[in-house]
């Protein structure tokens, strides 16, 4: 890892830019899925950021963005009472992750480590980077299948990382990601990929209409905002073991325990206030990013400051229309091959966890406790629990990983 000493201030500017196209692709996806404005919701993943890394005393790495298991609430909660009740929706999933941090500042970290040993983290990462690879290679496609010349760009951004990371000196070595970005994204102007059209008619500087309408609008603390609250909020609870699971790849990561320092219960609360902040601007649920993750797995550059400063970046960038417009006009198939690498580092991690830690495969415990998590968390999609709730497949593979360590004999 280079110190945060050695890398100079312009360098960590170009680092931060790199980690707000490795949160771009995804935060604004969740928007434009469920109605929201995408430029409230990068506003709100950075601001949401800073807050988390001021609760979490600035040592925690990590990128908040849009979250995805509110998908279908939001929606729901959006066509049928609008954007003031999803505000008081979103703003009482905050609560519930702060009353859940302050259970576990009292219960204390040790108890909840317990429940996350080894064998049941390993296989949880390892599930975290393959549930997202389909998405990796879904960006590649059209009409259902892949596209020739997709697959094309996305191996040359596959390889420009490779080459970068593994041959580069200097500061070039630290933004493979973005140097990849770049020339996927020229390869892919000179194929006729990219319509820049968008870019030369949006302004420079604002937010739209609809920014406005949703950045100004009051939560709705009426009956429908209770219904929102009510359709939102439990969705905390499903969530908050794949929290564990980012927090804890994330460490693994950089290499520090953070269940310690700052503590499960700083991180969650940081979680629960971004995601206040958000639902009081209009953006949805923040959550840790595994992309962002995934970046500093490739640079091994673990300053939390980068971070802030991409945060900075990101709200900045959410008032400038034209950028946004840039942004969101990289082609899929270059978003496609990043994916390819960020997504596979997290699952790498989890098998660096594994054989850091020297468990056994033979032992059948530890057998059987990996083969339902890879199985159930790799095979299961989303379990509708109501009209508007969902257990992702990761929550049951953790929940089933959690149980099996406590019940299965040691020695079997």
């Amino acid at each position: 890892m280079s110190s945060p000493e050695k890398i100079s201030i312009p360098q960590k500017l170009v680092l931060g830019l790199q980690h707000v196209l490795a949160m771009f692709g995804a935060t604004v996806l969740v928007p434009m899925l469920t109605g929201l404005d995408p430029g409230v919701a990068i506003l709100s993943a950075g601001i949401g950021t800073l807050v988390f890394h001021s609760v979490t005393k600035g040592i925690v790495p990590v990128f908040l963005g849009s979250s995805f298991a509110f998908i279908s609430a939001i929606s729901l909660t959006l066509s049928q009472f609008g954007i003031g009740a999803v505000k008081t929706g979103i703003m009482a999933t905050g609560l519930v992750y702060i009353a859940m941090a302050i259970i576990i500042k009292h219960v204390g970290v040790e108890k909840v480590k317990s429940f996350f040993p080894p064998i049941v983290i390993g296989p949880i990462i390892m599930v975290i980077g393959l549930r997202l690879s389909p998405t990796a290679i879904n960006m590649l496609k059209v009409d259902g299948a892949i596209n020739p010349n997709y697959a094309l760009v996305a191996s040359i951004v596959v390889i420009t990382v490779m080459i970068v990371s593994i041959f580069a000196k200097g500061f070039f070595k630290m933004v493979p990601i973005l140097i990849a970005v770049i020339i996927g994204y020229a390869v892919a102007f000179l194929m006729n990929m990219v319509d820049v059209s968008a870019v030369a008619e949006a302004s420079w500087f604002g937010f739209s209409d609809n920014a406005l309408r949703s950045i100004i609008t009051l939560p709705d603390f009426s009956s429908a905002g209770l219904t929102a609250a009510i359709a939102l909020a439990p969705i905390a609870l499903v969530v908050f073991i794949e929290h564990i699971g980012d927090i804890t790849t994330n460490g693994a990561v950089v290499g520090k325990n953070f269940f310690e320092d700052p503590g499960i219960h700083k991180t969650l609360m940081g979680d629960g206030l971004a995601t206040m902040t958000a639902g009081l601007i209009g953006g949805p649920a923040n959550t840790t990013y595994g992309e962002n993750t995934g970046v500093l797995a490739v640079t091994k550059i673990y300053d939390p400051s980068i971070i802030r400063i991409a945060a900075i970046f990101a709200i900045l960038l959410s008032i400038c229309e034209k950028f946004t417009a840039m942004v969101q006009l990289i082609p899929s198939a270059v978003m496609g091959g990043v994916s390819i690498i960020l997504f596979g580092m997290i699952s790498a991690v989890g098998v660096r966890t594994l054989v850091e830690e020297q468990l056994d495969f033979k032992n059948s415990r530890n057998l059987l406790i990996a083969a339902v998590i890879f199985v159930i968390g790799i095979g299961v999609t989303d379990v509708p629990i109501t009209e508007t709730i969902t257990v992702s497949g990761l929550t049951l593979a953790a929940l089933f990983g959690v149980i099996l360590n406590k019940v299965l004999p040691e020695n079997i």
